[in-house]
């Protein structure tokens, strides 16, 4: 068997095509949501662990996107919550349900935020208790997900939910199980397709809210890259108006 990078490009593009034409109205629920959160003062709220990091951050803080959006990541146990640096080593931390009270107490939540969380398993301690915690508080709740591998294992929550059973909006991310694409000789496989097909669905959002601000007759607040003149006094001026709500970590 010929493993070629060819045959990647392939994968992706057929994966990029069904999930850009098939989550359309699930696409447009998440923007609905994510524009009254923004009219009503209120802040995107992105979390993600492992590699479901990266989704956060396509929603929160880059060139193109919306200001009023903060990334919820599990190592504000230790930026914000005097934990030692060893306890980000703990291999099982994101399988942890009492890290999520932790993170959402240390957030600068307020009850108008919409939260979007992304685990392409949906299966995890962590993001599970998560979940729950906001629509326990009454927050809108959009996933990114696999609802393929989520579908084919079991949860890994006391409650036996995942993800995808807590949300207002599921998108499927289109990813196959264990993520990876192409098949090896000796087992398991190469090429991992969550993150590209995630980053899609968030840019496709983040579309979608701009279009209906615009539409509303509002300036949509859109990060300007830091590295053309002026982004930077321009993004600062936007910051300013949710001083203390948003959070721009590395």
């Amino acid at each position: 068997m010929t493993i070629r990078s060819a045959d990647y490009v392939e994968v992706i593009r057929a994966a990029i095509e069904r999930v850009g034409t098939t989550q359309g109205d699930r696409v447009a629920h998440a923007a609905d949501l994510m524009t009254a959160t923004i009219q009503a003062g209120g802040v995107i709220q992105a979390f993600g662990c492992g590699h479901s990091e990266a989704l956060a951050m396509e929603i929160a803080g880059r060139a193109g996107g919306l200001v009023p959006t903060s990334r919820i990541a599990l190592r504000d146990i230790v930026l914000y919550g005097g934990e030692p640096l060893s306890a980000l080593a703990d291999p099982q931390l994101e399988r942890t349900p009492a890290v999520a009270h932790k993170l959402y107490d240390l957030a600068p939540v307020k009850p108008d935020d919409t939260f979007v969380i992304a685990s392409n398993s949906g299966v995890n301690g962590a993001v599970v208790e998560m979940a729950q915690l906001v629509k326990d508080r009454g927050h809108a709740l959009i996933a990114i997900t696999s609802l393929e591998h989520s579908g084919r294992v079991d949860s890994r929550h006391a409650s036996g939910l995942k993800l995808s059973d807590l949300a207002d909006v599921v998108l499927d991310n289109g990813a196959p199980y264990g993520d990876a694409s192409l098949p090896l000789p000796g087992g398991g496989a190469v090429g991992a397709v969550s993150s590209i097909t995630a980053a899609l669905l968030a840019q496709q959002i983040v579309t979608e809210v701009v279009a209906r601000l615009l539409a509303l007759g509002v300036t949509p607040p859109v990060y300007l890259s830091d590295n053309v003149p002026g982004g930077r006094e321009h993004n600062a001026a936007l910051e300013a108006r949710y001083a203390g709500r948003i959070r721009r970590t590395a």
